[in-house]
């Protein structure tokens, strides 16, 4: 689904897990300066997610953001009023744009931090383990480690303004 709507560019994100699509969604570009991209998009999941710590529903908003040299992406959510309600951190291998898609591959460990920035978590430490990704590749585990702490890091410190602006 590439093309243009009234705001801009639409490219499509497509999120890769174990090899296969786990979810693809029309995302509107915001800006690509040819080592981030920046998209906005709707909630694209199926009604509501709720995660106990957080809620993604119909109306939520994310403003997402990729990077082609970093294994993460940080996706800035906001409920369909405007109001912040935190950051979903995605470890991942770096993002590669192509004609209209943005491809990532999941590598399971993620990190939310709540918009007041007391609530930070890893996720799904157990499902990164059960991967086998350490024995398969243990160059992009390591990577994978190493950007869950960072993304940790930047939580627990000034949090992600800087690396998003």
């Amino acid at each position: 689904m590439s093309g243009t709507s009234p705001e801009g560019p639409v490219l499509e994100v497509v999120l890769v897990k174990a090899g296969r699509t786990k979810i693809r969604y029309p995302a509107r570009l915001l800006r690509d300066d040819g080592t981030r991209l920046a998209v906005r998009a709707p909630w694209a999941g199926a009604g509501v997610r709720d995660f106990g710590f957080v809620r993604f529903e119909p109306g939520d908003v994310f403003t997402e953001y990729y990077w082609r040299d970093r294994w993460y992406a940080v996706k800035e959510v906001r409920d369909g009023a405007g109001v912040l309600k935190g950051w979903y951190c995605d470890v991942t291998r770096p993002a590669v744009r192509s004609g209209g898609e943005v491809v990532v591959e999941d590598l399971d460990l993620d990190l939310w931090c709540g918009a007041d920035r007391t609530d930070v978590r890893r996720l799904d430490e157990d499902e990164f383990a059960a991967s086998g990704l350490a024995e398969r590749d243990p160059e992009a585990a390591a990577a994978a480690t190493a950007a869950l702490d960072e993304l940790e890091r930047l939580a627990r410190g000034d949090g992600f303004a800087g690396l998003l602006e």
